[in-house]
């Protein structure tokens, strides 16, 4: 899904999905919700087969993504499939909402969908749809009885997503609660062969926005460009914020005193699991020869000769070890469940994923005992710099004896 300069990036958005059996009028909900005919609708039971996406302004809500996804209940091989894909939703889901169909009631698909959501901490709502051929009458504050043909309730059903989405959009932010008016931040951005042509990337450009909405001042270098502005600089800056490919150059060229972190480090403590990434980053010292590392990537892209998680990343990991590892790659949406025959799962910064889904994944390797860590915390280990690199975070940093 392309992203223009003007609009919020994906992962920002809080997801809302709409969950339930084949036929209970999901995708009606859908378009009643939003106003549009974002989904097909048929009396045939499992039109929609695969998740349908979109990002979009939803008031009172602002900026979410809207997910309408396949029956719960489809059957057959590909039904199956179908399923699995629509659990996969829900890593991602912020708000979910459950379309059960008046005439039928809550069935064990329907309840087994309330019970997940419980599990996973997902705040949800229970849409009795039809409630023009039988009403049903909600006790719960969590439950409303629309009618998607004939627009009964849908107002107050976006009231209801609404207040649940307000408790998930929290004011978090990337560096700017670090940051004074008028402090200089330096980022170090390397364009190389495996830049984008054209453009830098979506962290480098998040933590820009963030920045200036600190109301504080960006440089943006190369990293030879990097000793002359430190040294023409009138004002010490506030931090380097690198690139975590050009660690191994910025940190002998960045004096002690001025704070120095990465663009994937900063993202880790935005996504929720930076913690959780540094204790995994020691986790490198154990690995032993035959040992497989899952490299995860969150975003689906073309790989350059550069390429820093199939590449450079690899490369260093066998460098510093001094075993001969094996390295699985996964990129989007694909996550393995299975992580039992992997020694440690290294992810990329997650800037294309939302916290939940990062969080999920975290959790994932946390429940099956897999170290847990990121491309930048990574490095900065294995170039000795990982307590440095996290002056920013003092409380974190405290933790690194």
């Amino acid at each position: 899904m392309a992203e223009n300069l003007n609009s919020t990036p994906n992962a920002n958005r809080i997801h809302i999905g709409f969950f339930g059996r084949r036929n209970a009028g999901k995708s009606s909900v859908v378009n009643a919700v939003t106003g549009q005919n974002l989904s097909i609708i048929s009396e045939v039971k499992g039109t929609t087969t695969d998740p349908v996406m979109k990002a979009m302004e939803l008031l009172p809500i602002g900026p979410v993504m809207i997910i309408d996804t396949p029956g719960i209940d489809d059957e057959g091989e590909l039904g199956a499939l179908r399923v699995q894909k629509t659990r996969q939703i829900l890593n991602k889901t912020d708000v979910a909402v459950l379309v059960v169909d008046s005439n039928d009631g809550m069935l064990p698909a329907d309840r087994e969908l309330t019970a997940l959501f419980k599990t996973k901490q997902i705040p949800y709502i229970i849409v009795f749809n039809k409630c023009d051929l039988k009403y049903i009458e909600c006790s719960e504050e969590t439950e409303i009885s629309v009618s998607a043909e004939n627009n009964i309730n849908i107002d107050k059903l976006k009231e209801k997503i609404g207040t649940l989405s307000a408790k998930e959009n929290y004011t978090k932010c990337i560096i700017k609660d670090k940051l004074k008016r008028q402090d200089i931040v330096v980022l170090v951005t390397p364009i190389d062969a495996s830049a984008p042509k054209g453009r830098i990337i979506l962290p480098q450009v998040q933590t820009i926005r963030d920045v200036l909405d600190a109301r504080a001042c960006c440089v943006e270098v190369q990293p030879e460009q990097l000793s002359f502005i430190l040294e023409n600089l009138k004002k010490k800056p506030a931090a380097v914020i690198t690139d975590s490919q050009v660690f191994s150059v910025v940190k002998d060229i960045v004096p002690d005193d001025i704070p120095l972190t990465s663009f994937s480090i900063i993202f880790a403590q935005f996504k929720g699991i930076l913690e959780t990434a540094v204790k995994g980053a020691a986790s490198i010292e154990n690995l032993k020869n035959g040992d497989q590392i899952l490299i995860s990537e969150g975003c689906t892209h073309h790989r350059q000769c550069e390429d820093i998680g199939t590449v450079k990343l690899p490369a260093l990991l066998k460098k510093y070890t001094k075993k001969d590892v094996e390295f699985s790659f996964t990129s989007g949406a694909e996550f393995p469940d299975d992580l039992s025959r992997f020694s440690l799962v290294i992810h990329c910064g997650g800037c294309m994923l939302n916290e939940r889904e990062m969080i999920y994944r975290q959790k994932c390797a946390a429940d099956q005992n897999v170290p847990f860590t990121n491309y930048g915390t990574a490095i900065a280990y294995m170039n000795g710099i990982l307590k440095r690199s996290l002056g920013i975070f003092p409380e974190i940093q405290a933790e690194i004896k």
